[in-house]
């Protein structure tokens, strides 16, 4: 059986000012032609569909067109919400579009979502679990032990939690491979710029919960990544941040045979305008020699210049060869020096809320939280925590 891995389309979304709809609609007609060369059984779509919970008109018909190609190609199209999707507006009119093969898992409601395909070496179960938080979960297992994103996911992943759907055929195989789509952070794997940071890395899952899978379809990262070789990230299908500027899009094809032989490999995606970084000086970025025989003058740019005095009126002026430019900025002895002088927190996704807070508290007042101070402060994150989970 052979499925396509897609993830993170972020219909709608604008990067530093720029609206990527056109380029999103000319790689949606690149993945469409990936379909019809791969000739795949079922197409997984592991979330953040949409940039935003409410996606413009635009966004929505761009996503409309697609789905329709999908179900029109006679495969099984699986769709989940991720973090930055609203689930009961993405999975409207789910249950009636069903019938045309495209499957858009409902909101989080205690169950995790299991259809069945077939093929020669017997069944697969496709597992949907759009994005959840511990509340999420916790809110229908009140009696369980939840309190991370690890202990949620693996509630909600226990085969009594798992509801199949009705056309769904029962397998009758000894061991019937398992495939599991669903939007969260696996511990261990790389984020860019483009993604939510969660202050302590508290949005963390470890890998464990997953095993049993024969493939983890994962969303929410935007680098393609292999966690384990059964769980994988596919990554976003165009660059979203200049962090991404030196990644490779690609969509990510599964073949499984039997249980346990699974091929995973990739297909590249080639954007209708890069986005990269150009560095040099005002004189060498202007220079014909530099620009000609490329795509730097459409591409989507962020131009840092070396120069050690500021050039009049820089951004004008480079927007006359770089149409796209997004950002411009300057490294010299002026600037490195600011940066210098900065001082900086450390990594907060490395830090716990109440680490970070110290470290505020002592820099303001020059000593450090009491004890009574820092148990006052640790009930008031558990009380965020319930409230925002």
């Amino acid at each position: 059986m052979k499925l396509i891995h897609l993830s993170d389309l972020h219909l709608g979304k604008r990067v530093n000012e720029f609206s990527m709809l056109e380029d999103q609609e000319f790689i949606l007609r690149q993945i469409l032609d990936i379909v019809d060369a791969e000739r795949p059984d079922a197409v997984l779509i592991a979330g953040d569909v949409y940039d935003k919970p409410v996606p413009g008109a635009e966004a929505v018909t761009l996503c409309d067109d697609f789905l329709v190609q999908l179900s029109r190609r006679k495969l099984q199209t699986y769709v989940i919400s991720g973090n930055h999707d609203s689930a009961e507006r993405l999975s409207v009119y789910g249950r009636l579009i069903g019938e045309s093969g495209v499957h858009l898992c409902p909101a989080y409601d205690g169950k995790v979502h299991r259809e069945v395909l077939r093929d020669e070496f017997g069944d697969v179960s496709i597992d949907m679990l759009p994005f959840v938080r511990p509340a999420h979960v916790r809110a229908f297992y009140p009696d369980e032990e939840i309190s991370s994103y690890t202990d949620a996911i693996r509630v909600a992943l226990q085969d009594k939690n798992i509801s199949a759907n009705e056309t769904a055929v029962a397998s009758t195989d000894a061991a019937p491979r398992r495939v599991l789509i669903t939007h969260q952070f696996v511990t261990g794997a790389s984020r860019t710029d483009s993604e939510d940071i969660s202050v302590g890395g508290t949005d963390n899952v470890d890998a464990e919960v997953f095993e049993g899978y024969d493939y983890v379809a994962l969303g929410h990262l935007h680098g393609p990544q292999s966690v384990t070789p059964a769980i994988r990230y596919c990554g976003s299908p165009l660059k979203y941040s200049f962090s991404e500027a030196n990644q490779e899009k690609s969509v990510t094809v599964v073949t499984l045979r039997e249980k346990g032989d699974a091929e995973v490999r990739t297909v590249a995606l080639v954007p209708r305008r890069e986005l990269r970084e150009l560095r040099g000086t005002y004189e060498e970025l202007t220079s014909r020699e530099f620009y000609e025989g490329t795509t730097y003058r459409s591409d989507y740019v962020h131009i840092t210049l070396t120069d050690e005095e500021d050039v009049p009126e820089a951004v004008a002026k480079l927007r006359v060869i770089y149409e796209n430019m997004m950002r411009m900025d300057y490294d010299n002895t002026r600037t490195r020096h600011a940066v210098a002088n900065v001082e900086g927190a450390s990594a907060v996704e490395v830090k716990s809320p109440a680490e970070v807070f110290g470290e505020f508290f002592e820099k303001l007042n020059g000593k450090g939280l009491s004890s009574e101070q820092a148990e006052y402060l640790k009930r008031q994150i558990e009380a965020v925590w319930e409230e925002e989970a």
